[in-house]
């Protein structure tokens, strides 16, 4: 069965709902029922936003996630806010490019992406989001990356084009970090 209850949290701008919309797009792609429910303060840029994501092989009730079985979180008040939210034995994957304080539950496994940096380095300092997308297929294996891949390729399009490809390497780069991670005895990540 798959039921994977998705919060994705940080500030305007950071790609937080686009991240929902690719996972939703994904979902549906592979046939699956797929909710996906934004929010966003009114100064959008520079304030809060979040989005709710439900992607399952049964039929979904209601689009509101109180109970995360998977949450991403960009900046340190989405994690003050949302570590809350992470159900007993679930995940939840942290920009420790902007947030420095680790997460203070031990009943949930937290993984940490400096995505502001892989996204520096690769040469897409906007594509910060991407890393957070390959960490969701490697610890969910719910969708597969050549998926996501796909979708990358139908979102990006016309003068985004460019990006594709760069975002594709982001959304590996993100994945292959945290399957090293989850493989290994710790699950506090860390790029070496």
């Amino acid at each position: 069965m798959i039921l994977d209850k998705i919060v994705i949290a940080g500030f305007g701008g950071q790609g937080v709902l686009r991240i929902g919309q690719m996972i939703a797009y994904a979902g549906l792609e592979e046939g699956l029922e797929i909710s996906w429910l934004p929010s966003y303060g009114t100064e959008m840029r520079g304030g809060t936003s979040n989005c709710n994501v439900i992607v399952s092989d049964q039929p979904i009730a209601s689009p509101l996630v109180r109970k995360a079985t998977f949450a991403i979180v960009m900046n340190l008040p989405s994690l003050l806010k949302f570590e809350s939210w992470v159900v007993p034995g679930g995940k939840i994957v942290i920009n420790s490019s902007l947030v420095d304080k680790k997460v203070e539950r031990n009943d949930i496994d937290a993984y940490y992406i400096p995505s502001n940096e892989i996204a520096e380095e690769l040469g897409n300092p906007l594509g910060m989001n991407m890393p957070f997308l390959g960490a969701y297929a490697a610890l969910t294996n719910t969708l597969p990356l050549e998926s996501l891949n796909r979708i990358i390729d139908k979102s990006f399009t016309g003068s985004k084009e460019k990006f594709a490809t760069i975002n594709k390497e982001l959304v590996k780069e993100g994945y292959d970090l945290t399957t090293q991670t989850a493989n290994a005895s710790s699950v506090q990540a860390v790029r070496s």
